[in-house]
């Protein structure tokens, strides 16, 4: 049985945590194994014979360790590599005062009792602190072929230029706001990266430590004391084909001037749900950056967001209608038009 916390923030409240972790660099939140079970369980074709990496957890207490260890075998994983961050104590929230990380690597059921055992899992002091920008760590990744994990939302740009630097499989979990990062919208534009399974309400909730102040009608203490939030501004990030990605968007409405105007400041038409995009119209649209979820690549083309267009990489918003701003549109166009 849950506990809920009275709140009258509600969902106001739960995406505070959010904006925290991101602002006061303090990344303290754990991945639910529900929510992992929900997202893995369409990319299973991706791991036969791979390497995975797991480089922002405590692999000790970590549910994406658990996730991989458990369905080791099933997944047909070659390796299972976890790094820890100068935390050497059984301490979901510990304060990292250890001096040294360590990492541990896990290559399958030895026994045949299908339990990770700890004899089977080897344990490796680092040099350094487990930062995932070391040397050390950075050895690791290279040995590694897909690389899963919830990193620090504070330090979002950077681990995910490492990835791309490095060439690696991605499946992350990070904020809708970083889609608009000057340093994320690119990739996701040219089709590097994109949005996963499941986004926003579809996340059970985070596990936070005993001095964050639950806020909102959504925080809660589960029956295990577990302190969880949960917020709906969080998605998956990867580079991982799946048939989700591929699947047509239905739409039904046709353009007209009074439903879909045109910005004060740009040649293109404001559509302000993604639901409504006019099936008919040939121009550039405006979109809210959730169509991110709902993009397919082969039925709509990216031409950039509401600063960066038509080959421009200066600031310029365009996202002005009636004198008022609007907030952050992405520019589409359609490939293919129905009359």
């Amino acid at each position: 049985m849950t506990t809920i916390v009275n709140s009258t923030l509600a969902r106001k409240g739960s995406n505070k945590y959010m904006n925290k972790a991101k602002n006061g660099k303090n990344d303290e939140f754990y991945t639910l194994l529900s929510d992992i079970e929900k997202e893995l369980r369409h990319y299973k074709k991706h791991f036969k014979g791979k390497t995975v990496l797991c480089n922002c957890d405590d692999p000790r207490i970590s549910n994406f360790f658990h996730y991989f260890s458990y369905n080791f075998e099933q997944l047909g994983l070659k390796k299972l590599i976890t790094t820890c961050y100068k935390n050497q104590n059984m301490n979901m929230f510990s304060e990292n005062k250890s001096k040294t990380g360590i990492y541990l690597e896990y290559t399958g059921d030895k026994n045949q009792n299908n339990i990770p055992d700890p004899t089977e899992i080897g344990i490796t002091h680092l040099k350094g602190d487990g930062d995932f920008r070391s040397q050390e760590c950075i050895e690791l990744l290279k040995q590694s072929d897909i690389v899963v994990t919830n990193p620090p939302f504070s330090l979002f740009r950077e681990y995910v230029a490492q990835l791309v630097k490095y060439k690696k499989k991605i499946l992350i979990i990070g904020t809708w706001n970083a889609v608009s990062y000057k340093e994320i919208f690119p990739l996701i534009k040219n089709n590097k990266m994109w949005i996963g399974i499941n986004s926003n309400r579809n996340f059970s909730g985070f596990i936070v430590p005993k001095h964050y102040e639950l806020f909102g009608t959504e925080a809660y203490t589960d029956e295990k004391g577990n302190r969880i939030v949960k917020s709906n501004q969080n998605c998956w990030f990867t580079n991982l084909d799946v048939a989700k990605r591929h699947e047509e968007l239905i739409l039904y409405k046709k353009y007209n001037k009074t439903e879909f105007p045109t910005y004060d400041n740009y040649n293109a038409i404001e559509v302000s749900k993604t639901k409504d995009i006019p099936m008919d119209y040939d121009g550039v649209m405006g979109v809210p950056i959730t169509f991110m979820d709902k993009f397919n690549p082969d039925q709509f083309e990216i031409l950039g967001d509401y600063r960066y267009h038509d080959g421009c990489n200066t600031a310029n918003d365009i996202n002005y209608l009636d004198g008022g701003q609007l907030f952050k549109r992405i520019l589409i166009r359609h490939k293919k038009i129905r009359k």
